[in-house]
């Protein structure tokens, strides 16, 4: 039976919901205000466009291979290089968990009591048990349950709770039909108001004004709203006449997120005036969200000379709601890259190259050994990290943080290895868009730089403009240390072949000794 290929419009849809999220609206608006807008368009201009067209050169150059991204580097550069940018693309989600198990009782709170009380925790009135540190605590115990469950194979439960995202895509549509009534409602209004040229240019946090490199560093926040992009590579034979149709549909769904990105960060401030609602309030980036759409609900009633008390009734209801949502969709993903991640890792690479039993699979599949592993490193930096004397706010910060940088930096080794590919000679090149080898250096080598510099500004400014030293040490975690941890296991597994003591593995990954 022919396989059914995917039109324009399918096309497009898949890419909007593989790199789309709704949470990057509220956080941007907090961060920067309308002057959010421009670096998203800044971003997808230097990074999205150029870089979805790379994966989709590489995924059709490539498309009989099983290693994904691996493969794509190990061909171009080398085993080694791709391995640690590989294996940092997957320490990325143990960062992702990191935050996720902590910033998971926000939504909990915010069902329970319709708002975030999370700061105001305790155990028993215990003050050493309390914000952060229970917040720690509570993240370990959760971590090792959805362990625990995922090693017994019940990943159904991820099924159940992935309606969220259908939810969340009503959500969307809610906030945009309601902010365009209460526009309507208040006379073409916006509650914080809109100066043209000079709101896109100037921050509404006092934080980023005047300040240049905290302006850069938001870059990275931009670039990390068009994550997700590498799944597009598997898409082009998928496609109906790809040669048209998928440039066609990466530059549509590209305008189409920016535009939603856009738009959505304009409603957000039709809603909400900046100062009223964040100053001197215990807002930060676990809570914002729904901070934001608590505010949405008020603002409605508002708008419409409701009370005061009924004002606060809708406000409380839509926080619940819209955290079950968030709660529903957390769990699913928890769920299920918990595992997922990890064991397309293990899968894919020599046995050999993991230490102990890391690498065993169990008879269901799942690599239980490693699965543990992972729990306990998880659970550790949880510990570090909220017991490290840190507020709500700057614990969220720092999670924050960690995730962002740790999800770009993965896809450098892809960006930098795009021009070595194109020298490769031998290959199925059914699919090009980068026509000439110099197009190929520039494109590659220009999202290489937008991302190290981004990067490197989001990790320095906390240290440089604040003393955060704390915050650019967690930032780094993942280019530096699971980085020099995926170099010293590769290199020992090299020594291991050169030295007779195991035959090499030609498996999945397909990794090979560099001669």
């Amino acid at each position: 039976m022919k396989e059914k290929k995917l039109g324009l419009m399918s096309l497009i849809l898949m890419i909007f919901t593989s790199v789309y999220g709704f949470n990057n609206i509220p956080r941007s608006y907090y961060l920067m205000g309308y002057a959010a807008i421009p670096w998203f368009v800044i971003a997808a201009l230097l990074f999205f466009i150029p870089f979805a067209f790379m994966v989709a050169e590489f995924g059709s150059a490539f498309r009989h291979e099983t290693g994904g991204m691996y493969s794509w580097m190990c061909k171009s550069v080398g085993p080694k290089y791709a391995f640690i940018g590989t294996f940092m693309w997957y320490t990325s989600y143990v960062l992702w968990m990191v935050n996720a198990s902590s910033g998971i009782w926000v939504p909990v709170s915010n069902v329970i009591f319709g708002e975030d009380c999370t700061s105001k925790w305790s155990l028993f009135g215990w003050s050493f048990l309390s914000g952060t540190r229970l917040l720690g605590v509570m993240a370990v115990i959760f971590f090792i349950v959805i362990t625990y469950f995922d090693t017994k194979g019940i990943d159904k439960i991820s099924k159940v709770t992935s309606i969220g995202g259908s939810a969340v895509l009503t959500i969307n549509i809610l906030v945009v039909i309601g902010s365009i009534v209460m526009i309507i409602a208040r006379h073409g209004q916006l509650r914080q108001p809109f100066e043209g040229l000079e709101s896109l240019k100037v921050p509404l946090n006092a934080e980023y004004q005047g300040s240049p490199i905290m302006l850069l560093s938001f870059i990275v926040f931009a670039l990390f709203a068009y994550g997700g992009i590498e799944a597009v590579g598997g898409l082009v034979d998928k496609t109906e006449n790809p040669k048209k149709n998928f440039p066609k549909g990466i530059i549509t769904a590209a305008l189409v997120i920016v535009v939603g990105y856009a738009s959505l960060i304009m409603l957000v401030g039709s809603f909400t005036n900046y100062n009223e609602l964040f100053k001197g309030k215990k807002v930060n980036f676990g809570n914002v969200s729904y901070v934001i759409m608590s505010n949405f609900a008020a603002e409605f009633g508002k708008a419409f000379g409701l009370s005061k008390a009924t004002q606060v009734a809708l406000a409380h209801g839509f926080a619940r709601v819209f955290a079950f949502i968030m709660l529903l969709t957390l769990m699913g993903a928890l769920f299920t890259l918990v595992y997922s991640p990890l064991k397309q890792i293990i899968d894919g690479t020599p046995k050999e190259l993991w230490p102990g039993k890391i690498s065993e699979i169990a008879e269901d599949g799942l690599p239980k050994n490693a699965m543990w592993i992972q729990c306990a490193i998880v659970c550790v930096m949880v510990i570090l990290i909220s017991f490290g004397g840190s507020t709500m706010k700057k614990f969220f910060d720092i999670l924050t943080a960690m995730v962002n940088v740790g999800m770009t930096v993965p896809y450098m080794f892809i960006s930098f290895a795009f021009p070595k590919f194109k020298k490769l000679e031998g290959i199925d090149r059914s699919f090009v868009v980068y026509k000439s080898q110099k197009s190929a250096n520039f494109w590659g080598y220009v999202v290489t730089l937008t991302l190290l510099l981004a990067n490197v500004f989001a990790i320095i400014e906390p240290a440089l403009l604040k003393k955060d030293y704390m915050k650019t040490f967690w930032s780094l975690i993942d280019p530096v240390i699971f980085g020099a941890v995926a170099w010293i296991m590769y290199s020992c597994y090299e020594y291991k072949v050169s030295s007779g003591k195991v035959i090499n593995q030609n498996k999945g990954l397909k990794i090979e000794t560099e001669n």
